[in-house]
């Protein structure tokens, strides 16, 4: 199984409850006021935000915080977590960098502190910045950081900063629409029930009745409201 299969049924197995890290902040120092929707830039059908959180959105969009070297490391350790393949989405189209820069800007600082500390140990080991090194390089730098519960005295920086950096990767990925197909999830699709199974029924000997399966159990008609008055 491949990295990212890996992680695909890790999600698939925490869907309910784990794997979206932090997701909603619930207080801030500067409420951002209401603001119209109409100012959304690039609004698409079926927005569904309320006025605070297109205002949120606005006002992260119109700051940069990475600079152009530290986007373009953080989408190399965003490909290095999730690898692209021929059967979905990459990180680029599920727009994980962008999301890992400005949704929760309280994760910036350290994401930076974390790069910083990425370059000095590629610079130390290689004599080359983290994204100038060759693969081979890079996953040995990965190698060492990767493992919460094996940190090699030193490192613990890097463990503290890859952790962060692959959970918001893999909740950016697997929240957004590519990710979402990715996984197979489908929510809350409506489908078609036509009744207990007959072989279910005769183990518990029990049937229904005629009355039921006529007006009960028609799946034609499970789009039509349902008239009780001569039930």
């Amino acid at each position: 199984m491949d990295r990212r299969e890996t992680i695909k049924s890790l999600v698939l197995g925490s869907l309910a409850s784990s794997f979206i890290i932090s997701g909603c902040i619930s207080k801030t120092d500067n409420p951002i006021p209401e603001i119209s929707a109409k100012k959304i830039e690039d609004k698409k059908d079926g927005y569904g935000r309320t006025p605070q959180e297109e205002a949120r959105d606005i006002e992260l969009k119109s700051k940069t915080f990475f600079s152009e070297h530290e986007m373009s490391t953080i989408t190399l350790l965003a490909a290095i977590i999730i690898p692209n393949n021929d059967n979905s989405g990459s990180i680029i189209d599920a727009e994980v960098p962008e999301f890992i820069a400005k949704d929760i800007p309280a994760h910036q600082i350290p994401l930076r502190g974390g790069l910083r500390w990425l370059d000095h140990e590629s610079n130390r080991r290689f004599d080359k910045l983290f994204e100038d090194s060759s693969k081979g390089q890079q996953l040995e730098i990965i190698d060492d950081i990767a493992y919460t519960d094996d940190v090699k005295p030193g490192f613990q920086q890097g463990t503290v900063f890859f952790s962060r950096l692959r959970n918001l990767v893999t909740t950016g990925y697997f929240t957004s629409e590519v990710g979402v197909e990715y996984l197979g999830y489908l929510g809350n699709t409506p489908n078609v029930w036509d009744g207990v199974p007959q072989d279910e029924l005769d183990k518990h000997h029990m049937k229904y009745d005629e009355k039921t399966l006529n007006q009960c159990i028609k799946p034609e008609e499970r789009n039509d409201i349902m008239n009780w008055d001569n039930y």
